[in-house]
């Protein structure tokens, strides 16, 4: 048997998703067993609580402080980048014991990352080797921070070429670059109509229908976009997506269906696919994974609030291909979406860029390549 050990770090969903996308990728071939942790989970209580707490806070309420410290530590040398996070994963290693502790227990055959903290930790437990296992690192963002680049990776998993030339320049060997885009979960792959979703879900089949993920956009402004959508489109279905988001849900309260257009209030889902293919048009921010699901599925999208660093350059990708349109004030969105369903021939040239950028078989692609360098490995 082969064992798979999967570490990520739950700050925000993507990573989660990700971790578990690559789970049943793996679970797919004979002989493969799988084990999915979060790192945090092996953290001390101070060192989880508090960078958790600091990314929620910036996140929700100084997004251009984050953005000034994610740019600012954003190395391009190379070697002052791979020094950073020696320094920072030494800094960190105090509060991970029981990390070092897991993994030895577990004694994997390879180690797969899907978030900084513990790929970095795990190049200090190899350069001094108390642990010597393939180390694999799947980023899940359109463009790698140097935070993602470190010492003793066996292979950088990437969404695109944009990010194999961004490392490459950064000074990455070229040979453990490979392009698969980022996992998703494997639902995407199994083909859905847009009418069978459509009658599912007891959805108009013959009008348009606008999704909002707004669990992680602020209430106010999404809101705003509702309540002037409602105004504006003639007839169709307008969905609302909360997720854990209480607050988006309390907001609209007061706001209802028409004669002309249903409004569907809904909180936390287990169908975002379902939703996704049922659309004309999604509305969303701009995290990796979401943006990934949406384009395999090739959906047309308007991107809003995206999260300064990472968010921003998915956007821009999405943007640059056709697949999709970014706004920053909130009242753009309701001409947006009319001109675009007034415009059928823009929409189909927004859904044929998505489909050509989507990659729905990453997560396989990753799992296939892993394992395919681990016989390789183990045959001398």
């Amino acid at each position: 048997m082969t064992h798979v050990l999967i570490l990520y770090s739950s700050l925000g969903a993507g990573h989660n998703s990700a971790a578990k996308a690559l789970n049943q990728a793996f679970s797919h071939f004979p002989d493969v067993t799988v084990t999915v942790e979060d790192a945090l989970d092996y953290a001390s209580p101070i060192y989880r609580n508090t960078v958790t707490s600091i990314y929620k806070q910036l996140s929700e309420k100084a997004p251009q402080i984050y953005r000034a410290y994610y740019e600012g530590t954003d190395v391009e040398d190379l070697e002052r980048s791979l020094e950073l996070n020696i320094v920072t994963a030494k800094l960190e290693r105090v509060f991970f014991r029981k990390l070092r502790h897991f993994i030895e227990k577990v004694n994997p055959d390879a180690i797969v990352c899907v978030q900084q903290i513990p790929s970095r930790l795990l190049q200090l437990l190899e350069e001094e080797e108390r642990i010597s296992k393939p180390h694999y690192v799947v980023i899940t963002d359109v463009i790698a921070h140097s935070s993602w680049i470190n010492k003793e990776v066996d292979g950088y998993y990437l969404p695109n070429d944009l990010t194999v030339d961004f490392l490459i320049k950064r000074g990455v060997d070229p040979a453990i670059l490979h392009v698969t885009g980022i996992p998703i979960k494997l639902e995407i792959l199994e083909p859905k109509s847009q009418v069978e979703m459509r009658q599912r879900y007891h959805l108009v089949t013959d009008k348009p229908v606008i999704t909002i993920f707004g669990g992680g956009l602020h209430y106010k402004r999404v809101r705003l976009m509702v309540s002037q959508l409602m105004d504006n489109l003639q007839s169709g279905t307008l969905i609302v997506a909360a997720g854990r988001n209480e607050q988006l849900l309390d907001s609209l309260t007061e706001l209802d269906s028409t004669p002309e257009i249903e409004l569907r209030k809904i909180g936390l889902i287990d169908y975002v696919d379902d939703l996704v293919v049922a659309s004309d048009l999604v509305i969303t921010k701009a995290g990796g994974l979401i943006v990934s699901e949406i384009l395999a599925r090739g959906t047309p999208m308007i991107i809003v609030d995206p999260f300064p660093g990472q968010e921003e350059w998915n956007a821009d990708l999405v943007v640059a291909a056709g697949a999709g349109v970014q706004l920053k004030l909130p009242e753009m969105v309701a001409p947006c979406v009319k001109f675009l369903l007034n415009h059928s021939e823009r929409l189909s040239q927004m859904q044929a860029a998505a489909l050509e950028l989507g990659e729905p078989r990453a997560a396989l692609n990753i799992a296939e390549n892993i394992l395919s360098q681990i016989t390789i490995d183990n045959s001398f």
